[in-house]
C-alpha cells in the first residue's frame, strides 16, 4: 500500500492513495540526540526520485524531541478516546509551547519531515523561541498518538500533519485537538474538524496564480497542455477553475503526449487558432520538449513540478514564465539577509524548508487562538488567512532567461 504525500508538493510530489489507520493514547520519551544523520535513500509517493538526506540538524539549545510510545500501550489496538462536542473547540492552552508533529520515524518521509523540521527551528531560534519549540517524531499510523502526547502538554498549538493520509486519519479519529496548522490538505471531502487550520504546499495554489498573472497582463484565450499524472491533472484544473471564475473562456485542454507525431499534431492545433498563452501542466523536461512546438505563444508552468533542470533543459526553457517560492527565486532578498539557509540536493527539499519556516511565523500568530486576519511576505510567498480556516500562500513570477530563472521584473 502506499501512502499520500502531496505538499504540494510539491514538492516532494504529491497523490497517492492509501488508508492510515490511528494509534492509541500513549506516554511519552523525552530525547535530547538529533535524530540519525544517514537513511537509506527513498522513493518519493510521486516523482519516483530519491533525495539526499538533508543536513543533520543539530536541535537549538532549548528545543526538545519527544516521542510517543507506541506499545504497551494499556488502549492497544481500541478506538481512540471520543471528547464530548463542547471539547472539540481547544480551551486556552495551559502552555507557551508549540508542538511540531512530523512523521520523521517513516523512512518514506523522513528526509520531506526533516526539511520542514530544520525550516520551523531555524525560524524559532532566530525569534529567540528555541526553548519554546518541541518535536514529537512518529512513524506510520502514529499520527494520532503523537497528537495525543501535544494535546497532553497544553501546547497552544501543534504544526502538522505533513502527510496527507495522516491528515485523512487525524480527521476521522474523531480525536480531541489542540489548535492546530496542517500542512496539506483534503481534496476528498473529509470534513474537518473545527480545530484544525491549514497551509499547503501546493500546486493548486500556482495555478490560481498563473490564472490571474496571465488575465493581468492581458492573455484572453489560453490552452491547457497537461499531462495525465494526479498531479498535473490538479494543476491544470485549479488553473481552469480560476480562469474561469474571473471570467475567462474555458481554456481548451490538449493533452500531451512526448510522441514525435503527438507533437506535430499539436503545433498544428495551435497554429491553426493560436491562443494568447499556454499553460504548460508537465514537468521541466517535459515543458523544454514541447516549447519548440507552441511557436511564440507566451507559455506559463508551475515551479513545483520542476526540479532543477539541467543546463540544456533549462536553455530550451527561455522565456517560459513560472511561479516560484521566493526561497528559490529571490534568496537575495533583503528579508532573507538574516536568515539562515542550508544546502539541499534537490529543489523539492529546499521548498519545504521554506514551508517550515513560515509554518513557525503562522504558528506564532497562534497567541490565544487562531488569528482574525493574516497577513505577511513568507519564503514560500505572500500568505494570507482565506475562507475555510485555510493559510493561502501566492508564489511570484519568474521568467528562464539564458538559462536561469530570474524574477520576471528584473532587467534581461
Amino acid at each position: 500500500m502506499r501512502r499520500t504525500f502531496c505538499v504540494t508538493t510539491a514538492i516532494l510530489f504529491a497523490a497517492a492513495a492509501l488508508s492510515c489507520a490511528s494509534v492509541r493514547p500513549a506516554t511519552r520519551v523525552r530525547v535530547i540526540a538529533p535524530p540519525p544523520a544517514a537513511v537509506p535513500s527513498v522513493p518519493t509517493p510521486e516523482s519516483a526520485q530519491t533525495y539526499a538526506m538533508p543536513p543533520p540538524l543539530e536541535l537549538p539549545p532549548g528545543a526538545i524531541e519527544e516521542r510517543p510510545e507506541t506499545e504497551g500501550s494499556p488502549q492497544a489496538g481500541g478506538a481512540p478516546v471520543q471528547p464530548t462536542p463542547e471539547e472539540r473547540i481547544p480551551a486556552a492552552p495551559t502552555s507557551d509551547l508549540v508542538a511540531l508533529v512530523l512523521p520523521l520515524d517513516e523512512p518514506a518521509f523522513e528526509r520531506a519531515a526533516s526539511a520542514v523540521r530544520d525550516g520551523f527551528l531555524d525560524a524559532a531560534a532566530a525569534a529567540g523561541k528555541s526553548g519554546n519549540c518541541v518535536v514529537i517524531p512518529h512513524g506510520q499510523n502514529g499520527v494520532v498518538g503523537a497528537f495525543a502526547l501535544a494535546r497532553a502538554k497544553g501546547v497552544r498549538v501543534a504544526v502538522g500533519p505533513l502527510v496527507r493520509d495522516d491528515m485523512k486519519a487525524l480527521a476521522l479519529a474523531d480525536a480531541d485537538l489542540p489548535w492546530t496548522l496542517a500542512l496539506n490538505q483534503l481534496d476528498d471531502g473529509t470534513k474537518l474538524p473545527p480545530a484544525i487550520y491549514s497551509f499547503p504546499l501546493t500546486v493548486e495554489s500556482d495555478g490560481r496564480t498563473l490564472a490571474r498573472r496571465a488575465q493581468a497582463v492581458g492573455a484572453h484565450s489560453i490552452d491547457i497542455v497537461a499531462g495525465d499524472s494526479p498531479l498535473m491533472k490538479r494543476l491544470a484544473s485549479s488553473f481552469a477553475n480560476e480562469w474561469t471564475r474571473r471570467g475567462g473562456t474555458a481554456p481548451a485542454a490538449l493533452r500531451f503526449d512526448p510522441a514525435p507525431e503527438s507533437l506535430g499534431a499539436l503545433r498544428r492545433t495551435l497554429a491553426r487558432d493560436p491562443p494568447d498563452a499556454v499553460l504548460l501542466a508537465v514537468t521541466g523536461e517535459y515543458a523544454a520538449l514541447v516549447k519548440p512546438y507552441i511557436g511564440n505563444v507566451v507559455a506559463y508552468a508551475s515551479g513545483l513540478v520542476f526540479e532543477r533542470p539541467s543546463a540544456a533543459v533549462a536553455r530550451d526553457l527561455d522565456g517560459v514564465r513560472v511561479v516560484e517560492i521566493p526561497w528559490l527565486l529571490t534568496p537575495d532578498a533583503p528579508r532573507f539577509a538574516a536568515f539562515a539557509r542550508r544546502d539541499f540536493d534537490s529543489d523539492s527539499l529546499a521548498r519545504l524548508y521554506a514551508l517550515g519556516r513560515d509554518a513557525y511565523t503562522i504558528a506564532a500568530s497562534f497567541v490565544d487562538g487562531p488569528p482574525e486576519h493574516f497577513d505577511a511576505d513568507g519564503a514560500t510567498g505572500h500568505i494570507t488567512l482565506g475562507p475555510g480556516h485555510e493559510f493561502q500562500r501566492e508564489g511570484v513570477l519568474g521568467v528562464y532567461r539564458d538559462g536561469a530563472l530570474v524574477p520576471i521584473d528584473s532587467t534581461p
